[in-house]
């Protein structure tokens, strides 16, 4: 069976979650959230949030015990092996993305993200997975991949944005400030225009306010990409019915369940204090144009 793998990158606050789990409602398609935290969450427990997104514990979830199982070596106990897929994903960071657009790294991570999606095809009879994890080093990571195709989501939201909502703790996560955030806005986006340049036919470039302005379409963008026959799971009006899903960590939202319209969440137009706006649009000003975004936030 085919596997295709839909990897999603940018900053995090820009709607991952919110994409990823409209995606899953078209045929042959499963959101995974953030697997990359699978083992430190799920396992460890030394993450921001261990629950999966149908509301167990995520080793007590029969998807992502199953999945474990399937990728733990038979001479590892589960929390060994999950210490050691920690260790090497250390090889695996966001400022490594250049190197690994080269080679892969020299360790065990590869396998063992190509072994962990096989399982999870395998447990849910779906075609095409969901990442939303955002670390560009693994969308580089793809392509050496054996078996897997690649396609490539990069999300974009207005920094401004993006700044108050992590100003504002959420319950799986804490706060950053406007600076921080932006700064990893700059480096996240930075470097997955890297990966989208290296193989410009397999990745897209989306803004969260194009997504929410008009979502039938951006979902059909994503869908083309994939080369998704659909339906579209999104209806005329811009709402979805959202069902169940398994998630490793990510917003909130992705315990919604039930008719959800897509709307944008405009509120840090007012909230966002005018000090840390302006420090996050001098920040972010290289890529604010680019992005078609304006000095005063009006996308």
């Amino acid at each position: 069976m085919s596997l295709t793998v839909l990897y999603i990158t940018g900053w995090c606050r820009s709607g991952s979650t919110l994409l990823g789990n409209v995606l899953a409602e078209a045929t042959g398609v499963v959101h995974v959230g953030e697997l990359r935290f699978l083992w430190l969450n799920g396992v460890l427990g030394t993450g921001s949030n261990g629950r999966c997104g149908c509301g167990a514990r995520l080793t007590e979830c029969p998807l992502w015990a199953g999945v474990l199982g399937a990728v733990r070596p038979a001479d590892r106990t589960l929390a060994a092996h999950a210490a050691e897929v920690v260790r090497w994903q250390a090889a695996c960071r966001t400022r490594h993305t250049h190197r690994i657009l080269r080679r892969p790294p020299d360790n065990g991570w590869p396998e063992t993200l190509a072994a962990t999606y096989r399982a999870i095809a395998d447990q849910t009879g779906a075609r095409v997975i969901v990442d939303g994890s955002k670390f560009s080093s693994d969308a580089a990571l793809l392509t050496h991949l054996p078996g897997i195709e690649a396609r490539r989501v990069h999300l974009v939201r207005d920094p401004r944005a993006v700044a108050w909502s992590w100003l504002v703790p959420k319950a799986y996560t804490g706060r950053r400030s406007a600076p921080n955030s932006t700064l990893h806005w700059l480096g996240f986006n930075l470097t997955a225009e890297a990966v989208a340049r290296a193989h410009p036919d397999t990745a897209l470039r989306l803004r969260y306010e194009d997504l929410v302005r008009d979502p039938r379409a951006a979902v059909a963008q994503v869908l083309g990409l994939l080369g998704h026959p659909g339906p579209n799971p999104v209806a005329p009006d811009g709402g979805v019915e959202l069902g169940g899903n398994h998630t490793v960590t990510g917003n909130p939202n992705r315990f919604a369940r039930g008719r959800t319209p897509i709307e944008e969440d405009r509120r840090w137009h007012g909230a966002l204090p005018p000090r840390q706006r302006a420090t996050t649009t001098l920040l972010a000003l290289p890529l604010l144009r680019r992005y078609g975004y304006e000095m005063r936030g009006r996308p």
